[in-house]
């Protein structure tokens, strides 16, 4: 029986009467019903065409035909859980383990980025026996009641911070204490990470995992200072603590010079865990934890079976190894590298004809604009992000986020066959929203919005 076609206002009816109101759409006031995609550009009902900026979990492409075929062809032969002895499992992780470390070599396949960090936080936990956890302002980790915990974007709102959880300033070297005229950043924003350390001692308590994603992205597409984590690294491992590395939005060659983001770091860092999510199964759940043979080995004297009824299923795996397949034979990290550096050089030249983009930051295809109402004060201009992503997607039909503490961001993650023509594109789009914020003489962060 062929799926009953709605049209696009009785879908958002129905929506929000079986929907929970929680569960946000993309530009709630005019959403864009999405019924098909390929490669990074997306279709609505009405066939028009989208250029997705946003899609980082479609890591190579919505739709890709590598991907989907692997995917229907497991599917059609045999999906059953992990408990099963099966090849699909252990060739995926001996694939994930040839770009790591050599010491992170042991893996639990989950199904979201989400189930990953709550299991990252038990391994550490169990590992060092301790509790106290410290993370990132702004950082967020997920939506399981231990992540938002562990997440100051989300706790804020809600709770409050618990006693184990310590929170650390967030490495931004553009509007944080330490900035780009600092001469080490990275060694001083390392030592405000010492200085929680010893406040958690001095409460009688003990540090079980510094945890952090290697680039921060709801944070404001932070780039972290050299240096910063091998030195945190040295820091939490003398007090007993483990250092979690979050990959889940920026893994796979994002990065395009290294296959993981931590690895911006230097070629000697390792961190003990790392999760990975999104991009895994380019839209199909599929999530892991990595860590080394000794946190590995705690977790299974604790005596309790770890077992997730579809982490590391026969057609997740199947589909992760044909993501890893694309990326090599498509080689997605050079087209990531080079892409990347063209849109972040194109965006360089955008800051210095209006005022009002105060940053351009990022590496690969993980790239942040900023945008101010004042570049000494660095005052956010939130709504003025908000209307150039409004813009993009109502004239130019352009898909782009925003992000950071003040939603003043607008963030490039898109899908890593993005090209140099769709750089020059969302370039030249804002250049002209911007240049008709100025002629216009629109005071957006007033009135005029």
């Amino acid at each position: 029986m062929a799926q009953e076609k709605l049209k696009k206002e009785t879908t958002l009816a129905m929506r929000k009467r079986l929907i929970g109101q929680s569960c946000k759409l993309f530009y709630s006031e005019d959403p864009v019903k999405i019924v098909r995609a390929r490669g990074q550009y997306l279709f609505d009902e009405k066939e028009q065409r989208y250029l997705d900026c946003i899609s980082n979990v479609h890591h190579v492409g919505h739709c890709h035909p590598a991907v989907t075929k692997a995917a229907a062809a497991q599917m059609d032969l045999l999906n059953t859980n992990s408990r099963f002895l099966h090849d699909n499992i252990v060739l995926y992780a001996d694939r994930l383990a040839a770009t790591l470390p050599e010491k992170l070599c042991v893996f639990y396949f989950v199904n979201s980025g989400s189930e990953a960090n709550d299991l990252a936080l038990r391994l550490a936990q169990q590992y060092t026996q301790h509790e106290d956890v410290i993370v990132l302002d702004h950082a967020y980790h997920g939506h399981l009641m231990s992540l938002i915990d562990i997440s100051p974007y989300k706790f804020r709102k809600l709770a409050g911070q618990k006693e184990w959880v310590h929170v650390a300033p967030l490495p931004d070297t553009y509007r944080g204490m330490f900035r780009e005229d600092h001469p080490n950043p990275g060694q001083a924003y390392a030592e405000t990470v010492r200085d929680a350390i010893e406040k958690i001692h001095k409460k009688g308590r003990k540090l079980s995992a510094f945890f952090a994603e290697s680039l921060p992205s709801v944070g404001g597409q932070i780039i972290l200072p050299n240096g910063y984590s091998p030195k945190v690294a040295e820091y939490v491992r003398s007090a007993g603590g483990v250092f979690v590395a979050d990959e889940v939005q920026t893994g796979f060659g994002r990065v395009g010079s290294h296959f993981w983001a931590f690895q911006l770091q230097g070629e000697d860092f390792c961190p003990d865990i790392v999760t990975m999510g999104k991009p895994m199964g380019n839209g199909h759940p599929l999530a892991c934890v990595a860590t080394t043979v000794e946190i590995a080995g705690a977790f299974t004297a604790n005596g309790v079976e770890y077992f997730n009824t579809f982490g590391g299923n026969p057609v997740s795996c199947a589909i992760g190894l044909a993501v890893l397949d694309v990326i090599e034979d498509e080689d997605l990290r050079r087209n990531a590298k080079r892409v990347g550096a063209y849109l972040k050089d194109l965006l360089t030249k955008l800051q210095a004809k209006h005022e009002i983009v105060g940053d351009v930051r990022g590496v690969g295809l993980f790239i942040g604009v900023e945008l101010v109402t004042d570049r000494q004060t660095k005052t956010p201009a939130t709504k003025t992000a908000a209307w150039v992503a409004k813009r993009l997607k109502e004239e130019d039909r352009i898909c782009v986020s925003t992000d950071g503490p003040w939603e003043s961001v607008l963030k490039f993650k898109p899908p890593m066959c993005f090209n140099m023509e769709d750089a020059e594109l969302v370039v030249n789009c804002i250049d002209c929203i911007l240049t008709g914020i100025k002629s216009n003489d629109l005071k957006l962060e007033n009135e005029d919005i």
